[in-house]
């Protein structure tokens, strides 16, 4: 694993609080919930020591199996459109770094996160924060296929490129759940959805603005 820094200094935490700001200020993130979430969430703790100095710039950093930690804006963006209550449980697909579902642990969701790429998933068993957030649960698989023995889900997330909305997750979606995902369009961009299910199965889609994001893959690696 990567050295990290799991010293949580004031210096970090006058960052943290700067960063907060300008989510708050300039990227008009509005739900307080999910900035004292972020507040509280130490982003260095999931980086290699050397982006120490720079974790709580507003932008994504590489991490292994050539994935990137999304940037904050992104996580406090779908974070929001979620509409996180305490207790949830939130299916989150593409745990990565575990920085985002963190940020929805400290908000009181019980998060089933699962990770395709083998190495990242083994890398969680050093995940410093797990003794703070026993309600994240980590498995290993292939996200088009969800977690069927845990749902239905209050809400889903996708932190992935999506080539379309998957079937399988929205099955395992709870009526009256929401879903957010974005979706990958001709360009190189993609669509952040918010996909709300209807008590016959079919579901509302709402459009936001356009992000960028590996690309969701089938399998295990």
């Amino acid at each position: 694993m990567a050295k990290r820094n799991y010293e949580d200094s004031y210096l970090h935490k006058g960052l943290r609080k700067q960063l907060v700001d300008y989510l708050r200020e300039t990227r008009m993130i509005k739900d307080e919930s999910v900035l004292r979430a972020i507040n509280n969430v130490p982003r260095h703790f999931f980086l290699d020591s050397a982006f120490d100095r720079i974790a709580y710039e507003d932008r994504a950093f590489p991490i292994e199996s050539g994935q990137t930690i999304s940037q904050p804006y992104t996580v406090a963006y779908q974070t929001q459109l979620l509409q996180i209550k305490n207790t949830d449980s939130v299916l989150e697909i593409g745990t990565g770094s575990i920085y985002q579902a963190s940020v929805l642990a400290e908000m009181g969701a019980d998060v089933f996160t699962i990770e395709r790429q083998k190495k990242l998933f083994d890398a969680q068993k050093e995940f410093p924060l797990k003794e703070k957030y026993p309600n994240i649960h980590f498995f290993y698989g292939d996200g088009y296929q969800g977690l069927p023995d845990y749902a239905p889900f209050d809400k889903i997330l996708i932190t992935a490129a999506a080539p379309y909305i998957p079937e399988k997750l929205m099955a395992q979606l709870k009526v009256g759940g929401k879903m957010v995902i974005p979706i990958q369009d001709f360009d190189d961009a993609q669509t952040m959805m918010r996909i709300t299910k209807n008590d016959d199965g079919t579901w509302e889609e709402e459009v936001f603005d356009k992000f960028s994001f590996v690309p969701m893959l089938k399998g295990e690696q």
